[in-house]
């Protein structure tokens, strides 16, 4: 993990190895925002002040060197639906563009200098590259959507759409609720063991209390596609524990701050 809290950002070792991607998580450092927004809140549907946001966006872009009319972000509904950012998409008004972004939870494109990403404060980030087709994608993974497999449907819509092979994909799974203080009920014990996962492979029965692995069970379902384990990045950073350089909505509320994790080919 490269780790620059300062700068409002982060980087991964496994995607840093390539050029022809760039990449980051954002934290919570080097905004404008404040109370429980403060200060690099970055989350469009969080209720935070709009002129605060709206500065936010221009020093995401400034500090990227990305046009924000290249950065594209979803109104995350905790689904597993999927949209391409492809000429067809681009070819929209921006009043359709965000239309069309609605309820959705990843975003794939093979197309350069688009940047797409997701917006977190807890839930799972995961990016993931291509090298051989050259394709990105970002997907949110809370619960619901690692319940409902998100990551399958989008390797098999970039499969379908752009002939990935799960073999060479990279992935990174970014800064979120770590397994020791994910707080869970029996509900999603029960949840999971219908959706097919392995429940004792990523519940952990503690004091009496129920934790859910999301990061295992999220590499599970990249290993499960056919990703090689060796492609597989985990951050290891617990955005609760460490909720004074990330956000955390476990930790906040849910009107705070988010973080952006965004991939763009270049």
């Amino acid at each position: 993990m490269s780790n620059n809290f300062e700068s409002g950002f982060i980087q991964y070792p496994v995607l840093n190895r390539y050029d022809t991607i760039r990449h980051f998580t954002t934290t919570r450092m080097g905004g404008v925002s404040t109370g429980n927004y403060s200060s690099f809140n970055l989350g469009l549907f969080s209720g935070d002040n709009p002129d605060d946001l709206s500065k936010n966006f221009k020093l995401l872009s400034t500090l990227t060197n990305i046009p924000e009319d290249n950065i594209h972000l979803p109104y995350q509904t905790h689904s597993n639906k999927i949209s391409l950012i492809d000429e067809d998409f681009l070819s929209k008004d921006n009043e359709t563009r965000h239309a069309m972004l609605q309820g959705v939870d990843a975003l794939i494109t093979n197309i350069p200098n688009q940047c797409i990403g997701v917006s977190t404060a807890d839930c799972v980030p995961v990016l993931l590259y291509d090298p051989v087709q050259h394709v990105v994608a970002a997907a949110h993974a809370g619960w619901r959507g690692t319940c409902s497999k998100i990551l399958t449907r989008v390797i098999t819509s970039m499969k379908a759409a752009y002939n990935t092979n799960p073999q060479n994909l990279i992935a990174v799974i970014g800064p979120s609720i770590s397994p020791e203080v994910y707080e869970v009920g029996i509900s999603l014990l029960e949840k999971f063991g219908d959706a097919g996962f392995n429940i004792r492979k990523i519940f952990i029965h503690k004091n009496g209390k129920i934790y859910l692995d999301l990061w295992t069970a999220n590499k599970t379902l990249l290993t499960n596609a056919g990703v090689p384990e060796e492609n597989i990045e985990i951050s290891g950073i617990c955005t609760f524990s460490n909720h004074e350089k990330f956000f955390s909505a476990r930790r906040l509320g849910i009107y705070s701050g988010r973080m952006i994790s965004g991939i763009m080919l270049v």
